[in-house]
């Protein structure tokens, strides 16, 4: 048995940046401790926001760590999609003070910790309740400030990780209403990725085009505020907008099964748990299966949504474990 060893570990999204002290024995995480989230445009890197974590903390960091960024885990400069920040791997032992460190992106961070995830950390959505397969692939994609993708493949040697994004593919309208929204961005963006629409601000883009459906004064909130008014249920047209949002998240997650040959599917993500039951009560399961001749065989792939907290602090400590400590 492997001693029980501490690792800093981070989770880098387009909005917050999330730290913690990790505790790993034999390649499992056991606890997260000085959970610390702060705004990532608050700070102007993540050195300035490591040290701010170490303050925090009040006493000095392990010096093994991990990151799970939001960003392509590749070359010589990482820069994070959805915000200013910037990483140079070669610099991160000095600057960060550590001696080891592990780089992952951040959904494949999430896919580390949903292999590890059990039965009691995941929610069913639709199709058959028979858990997570024990081989084959499992898709897990997540909407938050963008949309994360990636998938695990499990087989009798063990589980690997493929990191993707994914969530930069073209967007596929399906009706009419979905013709309007990709319309309505192909005014602002020469090209309309996935994110645009299954994202954080995505909901308000749908929002706009279903007020001109309806011949009605949007109300002038910005995201988070249109968030909680849709979540609320109290406006009708915010209330439709959220279900159009679940359609194509839907949409979406039947087309990764097919592209990754997925036996399973997780959602997570921060809005992936806020949206939570809805997800049940929407039209989500109806789009996700409406594959023409494929359409049996999602009906048969079991979707669950995870209910772990901070899936991507644990998968970062995960992926950490499986590259020094074994």
């Amino acid at each position: 048995m492997n001693a029980v060893r501490q690792v800093a570990v981070a989770d880098i999204g387009g909005t917050h940046a999330r730290f913690a002290i990790a505790e790993v024995e034999d390649g499992a995480v056991r606890s997260l401790d000085h959970i610390v989230k702060l705004r990532a445009a608050d700070h102007p890197s993540l050195q300035i926001a490591w040290e701010q974590y170490r303050r925090e903390c009040g006493s000095d960091l392990p010096t093994d760590g991990a990151f799970a960024v939001a960003a392509p885990v590749r070359g010589d400069v990482i820069y994070f999609t959805n915000s200013s920040w910037m990483l140079r791997p070669a610099q991160v032992s000095d600057k960060l003070g550590l001696e080891r460190f592990t780089l992952v992106n951040d959904f494949g961070a999430v896919c580390h910790s949903v292999d590890q995830m059990g039965r009691d950390e995941l929610a069913h959505i639709c199709g058959p309740d028979t858990g997570l397969p024990e081989e084959g692939a499992i898709t897990v994609i997540g909407p938050g400030t963008g949309l994360g993708v990636s998938y695990v493949t499990r087989t009798r040697f063990g589980a690997t990780v493929f990191e993707t994004e994914g969530g930069h593919i073209d967007f596929s309208p399906l009706d009419e209403v979905e013709d309007r929204i990709l319309h309505r961005l192909r005014r602002e963006h020469q090209r309309v990725s996935l994110e645009r629409v299954v994202a954080g601000n995505g909901l308000q883009v749908i929002y706009r085009i279903l007020c001109e459906i309806e011949e009605a004064e949007p109300l002038n909130l910005d995201d988070r505020e249109l968030w909680t008014l849709a979540l609320g249920g109290g406006d009708p047209i915010a209330n439709a907008a959220l279900d159009r949002y679940c359609l194509c998240l839907g949409s979406a997650a039947g087309d990764f099964i097919l592209a990754h040959g997925a036996k399973a599917i997780v959602i997570a993500g921060g809005l992936g748990q806020r949206i939570g039951e809805r997800l049940n009560t929407s039209g989500f399961r109806e789009r996700m299966v409406f594959k023409g001749r494929f359409t049996s065989l999602l009906e048969a792939t079991p979707a669950y949504r995870t209910l772990q907290a901070e899936p991507g602090l644990t998968g970062a400590a995960v992926a950490f474990a499986k590259e020094h400590l074994q």
